[in-house]
């Protein structure tokens, strides 16, 4: 090692014990030239920067805050305790990597310990199950290395979540390195102070480390308050960071405990507060003006862990701007329908709760089967955890979950003793489903990769999981809860709250959800079956109702947008306090629960530069489809006789173009046609408002003309086939057939534009390669002020291709008219068009969430 490099190791290790300011006046104190300290400043800030700006995990940072982290060093002792700990524990080196990574970054956006005063607000993003408690268990450990003293986890709102907390914290951060920690909580109980001054904990000879797991209950809350008030001139010297898990959930808009949050963090004249969720709709709506839980520093956005199951690899999502809809995931084909004639049998009204007794019939005792095959092919393969678990959550009533413990433990006992004398109905039955869920999910898909399990393999294993198997109640009154400490566990776990954050189910295989729920927080909490499912990626399946499918899918665009909304964002000149995370409203969901968005504004998005196209139809219903082509028919006529729109005939290639049409006989169009409620982004009304909004500003690509296409195949001699809007314009039919499990009432094509035809009205020749980069820019360069229309007349009957997987005929009722929009992207800001949340003050909310607990004196 050369002298720089031995000197600037040395700067680094006093890093430690002074901000980097104090070490470099110490270094050139012993002599250090000063070429030889300005290059040592210059590579730390080199270093620093390089992991302030690395692309994953994705961040936005306040201007001009100084980073100092430069990452591990040789003498650090929880970090890599930690490091090795999970490579033990079967963490794979790219895991490592990753999880190094995303927590370098964490830690440099944090405050410097030694610096004489700061308050740090920051966010951290993750997702669902996706391992969020390693990621802060890492922050901890660094930051616990670089010099914090005093470590607060806020640990959700139920005992659960707080044990489950203290014990990962406990055999992965504190018994590793015994010597550096002192723990104020244990595996019994929550926050009880102490006997003695804090100052024994906190005072400058104290050498270790102090670690608190305390839930967001008030009173708990307010002994740890009292307690560190009694040592004020400790903690003026005591660096310390609060880690929020669950942020959003009790901590933003709470009357009693968000004040609480904020006192104890006011106590702190040295201290940090790092909220994590995979749901920060409320903390991202926070006044950024007001003294609160805003992340007014930094907000990091955890990039997905590979092999994670989150919303848009079960659900799919739509189409977001400059994306090629066939790079977009549609989702794997593991949800599963409860018809809606089956939800008041799981699911009593308000006024049925008592006496109620549920149902085990229909879609409940399919999924009930499905999950005992499941746990025994599992054991076949001898693969993933040991634990195999399903959930029911159809109420949050306590009451109604009691209500399932009999009836079924009546159906697994009544199948035990059916598969004891190898019941030959019951034995058919298994084999018909299990044989039917396998073909629709092969395990053998290279995107799986796991091995494919017969039924005769599973057989012999049956009746043991059914023996094994128990009917646990969990919820806030419960004796007997979830426990996978003592050995191996096969449950179905009937609850509500306490099963809907944070709480980790382990071996999730079966999900039977019906619960009531109108926000995409509480909607995404309560989906447990996010998460990892090694050695059994083909087996999970969820039972619920299509509306709620659609709502999963509308919120996995949400999230997919809000996340790449933090990732465009990362530039010098937005920052937490001057960007606003734009949060996609639905007709029938809140964002996150009213008091959370009483300081939220309407959002804006825009269309520019953005193709937006109809996906799904009502193939049987004459009167829809009918007026709509009648509305496709009067655009073009109208266009060609009243405006003298200049007609270019493409006919051998099945393409028409319409130029010159004027934009408001596009307004007319979009008032006539009839978009799906499901195509969110064909919002007519919002449409119409963005292209009258765009030619009252006059800016440029102010819309005025638009050009209108005909998309279709070329003409043949087959008269069938054949498709004419108007006098001399026409096509024949294109197919498009849908997606097999789409209904006749929305009909789901998937996709209609290609990107070529995106391109119909451009001179495409000079691209060496059509990309939506591509598309964009000539558009730009071509026809910055000119809107793309395209109308496709769709085949009735479109049968499907024989070698797409998953599709259906259409079979509609009468010819479809399929409509796509190309905007050209103006110059400047394009925020004209509001998104407006739904009026949802008649309805009652069942999923509402509970947060007495947070007020009562617990035994925990």
């Amino acid at each position: 090692m050369n002298e720089f490099d031995s000197q600037y190791e040395a700067f680094k290790r006093l890093i430690k014990m002074h901000t980097p300011e104090q070490a470099l006046a110490t270094i050139k104190l012993f002599g250090m030239r000063d070429e030889l300290a300005k290059r040592i400043a210059e590579r730390h800030q080199q270093e620093t920067i390089a992991i302030r700006e690395k692309r994953e995990p994705g961040s936005v940072v306040r201007n001009n805050r100084e980073t100092w982290y430069v990452g591990p060093q040789e003498d650090d002792r929880c970090w890599p305790a930690l490091r090795g700990l999970l490579a033990k524990q079967s963490w794979n080196a790219d895991s490592l990597r990753a999880l190094d990574s995303a927590s370098t970054k964490v830690v440099s956006m944090l405050d410097h310990p030694l610096e004489s005063a700061f308050s740090t607000r920051g966010l951290v993003v993750g997702y669902v199950q996706s391992g969020k408690t390693s990621n802060f268990t890492a922050l901890i450990a660094k930051a616990a290395d670089a010099g914090y003293k005093f470590f607060i986890v806020l640990a959700g709102v139920h005992n659960g979540l707080r044990l489950q907390t203290q014990l990962r914290l406990e055999r992965q951060l504190v018994e590793p390195v015994l010597d550096q920690w002192h723990t104020l909580t244990g595996r019994v109980g929550d926050f009880e102070p102490p006997a003695g001054n804090p100052a024994a904990f906190f005072g400058d000879k104290s050498q270790q480390h102090v670690l608190c797991v305390i839930k967001k209950n008030v009173p708990r809350l307010r002994k740890l308050k009292a307690w560190l008030e009694k040592a004020p001139d400790y903690l003026r010297n005591c660096p310390t960071l609060i880690i929020d898990d669950e942020a959003d959930q009790a901590s933003v808009a709470s009357r009693s405990t968000n004040p609480l949050i904020r006192e104890i963090i006011n106590l702190f004249p040295r201290g940090g507060y790092v909220g994590y969720t995979a749901t920060p709709f409320a903390n991202l709506l926070i006044d950024p003006a007001a003294k609160d839980l805003y992340p007014e520093d930094f907000v990091v956005n955890l990039p997905k862990p590979r092999g994670h199951f989150g919303t848009e690899v079960l659900f799919g999502r739509e189409v977001l701007d400059g994306e090629d809809p066939q790079d977009v995931p549609d989702g794997y084909d593991m949800i599963r329908t409860v018809p809606y004639e089956e939800v008041p049998l799981v699911r009593p009204g308000r006024d049925e709760i008592e006496g109620f007794v549920p149902e085990i019939d229909g879609a409940l005792r399919t999924a009930v089967l499905y999950f005992w095959l499941v746990t025994a092919a599992r054991r076949v393969r001898g693969t993933g955890v040991p634990h195999s678990t399903m959930l029911i959550h159809t109420s949050v009533s306590t009451l109604v979950h009691e209500s399932f413990k009999g009836p079924l433990e009546a159906v697994r006992k009544h199948t035990a003793g059916q598969l004891e004398v190898a019941d030959s109905h019951l034995l058919r039955e298994l084999k018909e489903l299990w044989d039917a869920e396998t073909a629709r999910v092969p395990g053998n898909e290279p995107d799986l990769g796991e091995t494919p399990v017969s039924f005769d393999a599973l057989r012999p294993l049956l009746t043991a999981v059914v023996d094994d198997c128990r009917i646990i109640m969990d919820n806030s009154r419960s004796v007997e809860r979830l426990d996978y400490e003592a050995g191996s566990v096969v449950a179905i776990a009937v609850g509500g709250n306490t099963l809907s954050r944070g709480l980790t189910l382990e071996g999730l295989a079966v999900s039977y959800f019906v619960r009531g729920a109108s926000t995409y927080d509480s909607l995404l909490q309560m989906g447990r079956w996010f998460g990892f499912r090694d050695g059994y990626a083909d087996l999970p399946r969820i039972w619920m109702t299509d509306a709620m499918r659609d709502w999963f899918r509308h919120i996995a665009t949400v999230e997919s947008e809000m996340r790449r909304d933090i990732d465009v964002y990362m530039v010098e000149d937005k920052t937490p306090r001057s960007f606003a995370v734009r949060l996609r409203a639905h007709p029938s969901l809140r964002i996150t629960a009213a008091g959370k968005m009483r300081d939220a504004v309407k959002a804006s998005a825009a269309y520019g530069g953005q193709r937006v196209q109809t996906r799904y139809f009502r193939t049987r219903n004459a009167e829809w489809l009918r007026a709509n082509r009648k509305a496709a028919h009067d655009l073009v006529d109208r266009s060609l006789r009243l405006a003298g729109a200049r007609h270019e005939d493409r006919g051998a290639q099945g393409r028409h173009v319409l130029r010159g049409v004027p934009y408001d006989l596009v307004v007319d169009f979009l008032r006539e046609y009839s978009f799906h409620g499901k195509s969110l982004e064909c919002d007519a009304d919002l449409l119409r408002d963005y292209v009258e909004r765009r030619v009252r500003s006059g800016a440029g690509g102010a819309l005025k003309r638009w050009n209108v296409a005909i998309i279709g195949n070329p003409l043949s001699n087959d008269p069938d086939k054949r498709y004419e809007f108007a006098p001399g314009i026409a096509v024949d039919r294109v197919i498009r057939a849908k997606l097999e499990e789409s209904g006749s009432d929305a009909a789901d094509i998937k996709t209609l534009m290609s990107r070529r035809d995106a391109g119909v009205d451009l001179d495409l020749g000079m691209l060496p390669e059509i990309t939506e980069a591509a598309l964009k820019k000539a558009r730009r360069e071509q026809m910055p002020d000119t809107a793309l229309l395209t109308l496709y007349p769709i085949d009735a009957l479109s049968p499907s291709p024989t070698d797409r997987a998953r599709r259906a005929p259409l079979d509609a009722v009468d010819d479809v008219i399929g409509v796509g929009l190309v905007f050209p992207q103006p110059p400047g800001d394009d925020d004209e068009v509001e998104y407006y949340s739904a009026d949802l003050s008649g309805v009652v909310d069942d999923e509402e969430e509970d947060l007495s607990m947070l007020f009562e004196e617990d035994d925990s």
